[in-house]
């Protein structure tokens, strides 16, 4: 067992300040973020007091939509500053009020300011073209009003709409709660030895234990204690789902999926594709890798908590945060030398919050508010998976570093269906770079299984099954009905046991993973998953053969933010993702690699 196990999570105030992020580099202290959210306001009501009822000439409209900027600006450094703090740490209430009083004035600035729109939307579509063709800034929100024009509401349906967002998303807000705050883990017993509990503890480290009998044993005590939440849990699920199909029902969407994808600038084929494709050509070949799990650990049957086993875990080395820079700079460098140096800048700025704390938001994410450096949060454990979930964020960290220094404001929002090629192609070349550096075939193994069990599994394996059943809920609520505890555990043991075959048990536990995932707060994101990792798989392969042709694409790629949807950003980094061959090119590549860790182990 690793030595950090051995001890209870600390609390927040007890972790050392070089393993967290500095906030600072928003604000310097609370005091100028309240300065500036009191900007916020002042230039609300003078937007309102010029503007409103006066949306009639281009002049007049770009002039509102420059000030909006502005305070879109304002809105997204106040409430990163507020809502990371939380996300370190949901045992500080002083954070939690204090982010809630921020997310409540945001919503109040936006019911005010929900003029805007309507205002737009009512006017002839050539005072909005002459608009868009004198501001540059301002095109691609106003191009984005006309798309989403059918859909409008009245006036004072958005208005009490925007009002109501906060309580909108309180599911989210609910879900998160009962994981981060009111979960509390007891220890649990392995061969007559008692080991802590944590979410971070079991997502980080147990799932990976080599030793069988702990790792099955955390998984039936996690299972047990999240099982407990389960009612709580699939009613703020439903709440969340049953208003997302209300909200599209007003809008004129036949379907939740329908006025999802709408946002993504999706069409429901590419979305049908990624899950069906994936969900019957991969299984065969990961049900492959499961049975070579099983055979190399010599395990009397596979199950679900067996899955995230290396195929080699003495070959698994303990890799420093100082290590990481060192893997992640050389890895990475293909991209250049502006590149590496935002890496060094992460480091040595301390955007990365390493820590592992009590109260913290589980998993890794990166946040990059407009104008500022990136955050990031993982929780270090020593491991290679780290170095790759690290390499991932700093994929995004980089992308918006490039779309926010080239971009308005208003044209960094990417859509989700592409925002995931970044990050993952990250993790690709930090592979491909490590393949480089030693021939040894017992490395060379190692190498593809990390290839194989964080990027490929994380991405085309456990967000897409959570994207099918995702799919299928969706169904239920278009067709009238509600879900609870009981559907959503049906629902995800099918998913799993249709991936899985009769190759790896999928218990009562495994189908609890449904509560686990917090994508389905956020609309579509699932699948997203797969479908950037489609697209940098394929982008990636382009950098091997092309070199820096290819790589000088994808830097156009980063930069362009939101100006193109995903099939146009995709066609500048030269793929094609309208046809199956992309996805079926990355279902075969993964295919390849299975084949050569079954080689290299029966050498």
């Amino acid at each position: 067992m690793k030595e950090n196990m051995k001890e209870q999570l600390k609390s927040r105030k007890d972790i050392p300040i070089e393993l967290t992020w500095d906030l600072s580099s928003i604000y310097a202290t609370e005091e100028a973020m309240y300065q500036d959210a009191e900007k916020v306001k002042t230039l609300c009501d003078h937007i309102v007091k010029n503007y409103k009822g006066k949306l009639d000439t281009p002049q007049i409209i770009n002039a509102c939509l420059d000030d909006l900027r502005e305070v879109n600006r304002l809105l997204i450094l106040v409430g990163y500053y507020c809502d990371l703090a939380v996300s370190v740490d949901y045992y500080d209430t002083h954070n939690q009020e204090r982010n809630e009083a921020i997310a409540s004035m945001s919503a109040e600035i936006s019911s005010s300011l929900s003029f805007i729109d309507n205002e737009l939307a009512a006017q002839e579509d050539a005072v909005i073209q002459e608009a868009m063709e004198s501001s540059a800034e301002n095109r691609q929100y106003l191009q984005n009003v006309l798309r989403a024009k059918p859909h409008m509401l009245h006036p004072e349906t958005e208005r009490a709409l925007a009002a109501l967002s906060r309580t909108i998303q309180a599911p989210y807000q609910i879900y998160n709660m009962a994981k981060l705050a009111d979960m509390k883990f007891e220890s649990f017993l392995a061969d007559g030895k008692a080991y802590p509990l944590g979410y971070s503890l079991f997502e980080d480290n147990y799932e990976y234990e080599e030793n069988t009998a702990v790792r099955r044993s955390a998984f039936a005590a996690f299972s047990a204690k999240i099982r407990e939440y389960e009612n709580v849990t699939a009613a703020a699920y439903n709440t969340q789902v049953q208003t997302e199909k209300t909200l599209a029902s007003l809008r004129g969407f036949d379907s939740v999926i329908d006025s999802l994808l709408f946002g993504q600038k999706v069409s429901r084929e590419l979305y049908d594709r990624q899950i069906d494709l994936i969900t019957e050509k991969l299984a065969p070949h990961m049900r492959r890798y499961a049975r070579l799990l099983k055979k190399i650990h010599k395990l009397d049957h596979m199950t679900f908590a067996d899955l995230k086993i290396a195929v080699d875990p003495e070959y698994d080395p303990k890799v420093t945060i100082g290590e990481s820079r060192e893997y992640i700079e050389k890895g990475l460098s293909v991209l250049g030398e502006e590149y590496v140096a935002m890496i060094q800048e992460a480091y040595h700025d301390r955007w990365i919050d390493f820590a592992q704390n009590q109260g913290k938001s589980t998993g890794g994410f990166c946040a990059s508010p407009y104008g500022k450096n990136s955050f990031i949060l993982l929780s270090w454990n020593e491991r290679m998976s780290n170095v790759f979930t690290l390499a991932h964020e700093l994929g995004h960290a980089g992308h918006f570093k490039s779309c926010n220094s080239s971009q308005s404001i208003f044209d960094t929002e990417v859509s989700n269906y592409f925002v995931e090629a970044p990050s993952t192609m990250n993790e690709l070349l930090m592979a491909h770079y490590l393949l480089k550096t030693n021939p040894d075939p017992r490395f060379r193994r190692w190498v593809l299984s990390c290839m194989i069990s964080n990027t490929y599994y994380h991405n085309f394996v456990t967000h897409l099954m959570e994207a099918a059943y995702q799919r299928e809920v969706y169904k239920i609520v278009d067709a009238g009905g509600s879900v609870n505890a009981e559907i959503l555990t049906r629902l995800m043991k099918e998913t799993l046991q249709a991936f899985w075959g009769t190759d790896v048990e999928i218990s009562d536990d495994a189908a609890h993973t449904w509560m686990r995932q917090p994508h389905y707060y956020m609309g579509l994101y699932s699948y997203t998953y797969s479908a950037g990792l489609t697209i940098a798989t394929q982008v990636c392969r382009r950098i091997e053969k092309e070199g820096q042709c290819a790589v000088d694409d994808w830097k156009k790629v980063l930069a362009a933010g939101s100006t193109l949807d995903p099939v146009g950003l995709a066609k500048l980094a030269g793929i094609d993702i309208t046809t199956d061959k992309p996805l079926l090119d990355t279902i075969a590549y993964i295919g390849e690699i299975i084949d050569e860790i079954e080689k290299l182990t029966n050498v």
